[in-house]
């Protein structure tokens, strides 16, 4: 199975910036999908982030310009970088991973980091 474990969660004020990691258990080019989800107050789980296997990278609207995801293959690691935060990106962040095998393709999610946008 894979494991992803996100950190660098905390506090930031409105306009601020934090980065958020995944370390991944195995290397991440072996994954089919990788990405960023959240879940805010009062919403559904909701997309941040994604790469197919296509290799775009695709942004919710409501964080595109502001946030920016890559990755490292050499350390099996998913970064996403965001800037300008608003308080209403407030919630726990979920690194997300797509693996194929022969039995067809399995989820993975990381155990979630706390985001806080106050001043």
């Amino acid at each position: 199975q894979v494991q992803l474990v996100e950190s660098g969660g905390g506090l930031a004020q409105p306009g601020g910036s934090l980065g958020l990691s995944c370390a991944a258990s195995v290397t991440i080019s072996r994954l089919k999908v990788m990405g960023w989800y959240r879940d805010v107050t009062g919403e559904e789980r909701q997309l941040v982030a994604v790469i197919l296997g296509d290799g775009i990278i695709r942004y919710a609207d409501s964080v595109k310009g502001r946030f920016t995801m890559s990755g490292d293959n050499a350390k099996n690691t998913m970064y996403l970088q965001m800037n300008n935060l608003k308080p209403e990106d407030t919630g726990v962040y979920y690194c997300y991973a797509v693996q194929l095998t022969a039995s067809g393709n399995t989820d993975y999610w990381g155990q979630g980091t706390q985001v806080t946008v106050s001043s």
